[in-house]
C-alpha cells in the first residue's frame, strides 16, 4: 500500500508560485520535491527527422530540501542551440547561479543541440526569477 506524502501548505504554495514564475506545470514528488516542466519550441532534426520529443523540448526545474530560512536546493536544465550556450551560461553566472554541465545528448542533429544544467542553494522564488530572466532570450 502506498504511503501518503505529507507536504506542508507552505511548500505547496511555494511550488505553485515557482511553476507560475517559470511558466510551467508544477507537481510535487516524494521528498518533497517541487518539479516543474515547461515545453520549448526548439526547431531541430535528429537523423534528418524533425523532432518534437519531450526529450528535446522539455525544460525542467526543481527545488527540494527547503530549510527554515527559506533556502532550498534548486536545479534547472534545458536544451539550447549550440550558438546560445555562451549567452545562457553568462546570464546564469552573472545572477550567481552555478552552471554544472554543458553536453550533447544526440548525434546527427541539426542545428547542434547542447544541454545545460545549473544549480543554486537559495530561495526558490529568487531562483525561479533569476532563471526566468536568464532563459527569456530563448523564446
Amino acid at each position: 500500500m502506498a504511503q501518503k506524502m505529507s507536504v506542508s501548505p507552505r511548500f505547496r504554495r511555494l511550488c505553485a508560485q515557482f511553476g507560475r514564475i517559470l511558466g510551467g506545470e508544477s507537481e510535487i514528488e516524494a521528498g518533497p520535491v517541487c518539479f516543474v516542466t515547461r515545453m520549448t519550441n526548439l526547431r531541430a532534426t535528429i537523423l534528418g527527422r524533425r523532432t518534437r520529443s519531450p526529450l528535446v523540448q522539455m525544460q525542467m526545474f526543481s527545488f527540494e530540501s527547503l530549510d527554515s530560512t527559506g533556502r532550498a536546493l534548486c536545479l534547472g536544465e534545458t536544451a539550447v542551440h549550440q550558438n546560445q550556450v555562451n549567452r545562457l551560461m553568462s546570464n546564469l553566472r552573472k545572477r550567481g547561479i552555478k552552471v554544472t554541465a554543458v553536453h550533447n545528448h544526440w548525434l546527427k542533429e541539426t542545428p547542434r543541440l547542447m544541454y545545460m544544467h545549473w544549480e543554486a542553494v537559495e530561495n526558490p522564488i529568487v531562483f525561479a526569477r533569476k532563471t526566468k530572466e536568464s532563459i527569456a532570450f530563448l523564446g
